[in-house]
């Protein structure tokens, strides 16, 4: 099993920034991927960015590309997500979460999930 922590999360005005970290314990050796979904009130999961654990590509939904920067620490087992000139439609709970398989932007790929951090942008 991998447990996957999220922190960072807060409330901040447009066009400010927010770092969320989420650390990975346990089983970390079966990681291959993790990534960033968010869900919106009345919204489903939206995919967000992905990153390979050990080979570091990313990839990113075209909503953030840009603005956001997905990174990873391997020592301290922790995925990072930089969010710059954040808008009030990022607002959202923010999940990580860990894949056994290559980065993926379905939520049925990931098997792994955190509890999730809000993240509220005022306008």
């Amino acid at each position: 099993q991998v447990q996957l922590v999220e922190s960072g999360g807060g409330l901040v005005q447009a066009g400010g920034s927010l770092r969320l970290s989420c650390a990975a314990s346990g089983r970390t050796f079966s990681i291959n991927a993790m990534a960033w979904f968010r869900q919106a009130p009345g919204k489903g999961r939206e995919f967000v960015a992905a990153i390979s654990w050990n080979g570091g590509s990313t990839y990113y939904a075209d909503s953030v590309k840009g603005r956001f920067t997905i990174s990873r620490d391997n020592a301290k087992n922790t995925v990072y997500l930089q969010m710059n000139s954040l808008k009030p439609e990022d607002t959202a709970v923010y999940y990580c979460a860990a894949a056994r398989g290559p980065f993926h932007s379905n939520t049925a790929e990931y098997a792994y999930w955190g509890q999730g951090t809000q993240v509220t942008v005022s306008s």
